[in-house]
């Protein structure tokens, strides 16, 4: 059974409150799970110690017995020095007006392309 160490959520609405679990990669968000090993509140300040807890050796554990992190909690894991690296980056989005006009670029470039070779094929 692949494991991974992500987010559940619970809490009521606009009032996020996010448990650290140990899960079957397979299930859905909030549904059951292995063992919880931590909590995130987003609504505490950033240097509040409440804000992230972690039982370090049970992740620890897991850890060594192969589970994978989701990139938030590989993030949280990291601050609290359990894992030396930090998660990947995804590549920065561009502007949406930069986006815009390389579709449409490519775009008028792709007819205009096909427009051309339509008659000198005929």
């Amino acid at each position: 059974m692949p494991t991974t160490i992500r987010m559940s959520r619970a809490g009521a609405k606009n009032r996020p409150y996010y448990r650290i679990v140990v899960t079957n990669s397979r299930s859905p968000r909030d549904s059951k799970f292995i063992e919880k090993i931590g909590t995130y509140s987003p609504l505490f300040p950033s240097g509040d110690p409440k804000r992230v807890t972690i039982d370090a050796e049970r992740a620890r554990h897991w850890l060594s017995v192969g589970a994978q992190m989701s990139d938030r909690v590989h993030l949280f894991f990291n601050q609290a020095g359990l894992v030396p690296s930090k998660p990947a980056q995804r590549p920065a989005r561009g502007p949406r007006k930069a986006q815009k006009a390389d579709g449409g670029e490519a775009a008028a470039a792709s007819p205009a392309a096909a427009g051309t070779s339509a008659p000198a094929a005929a």
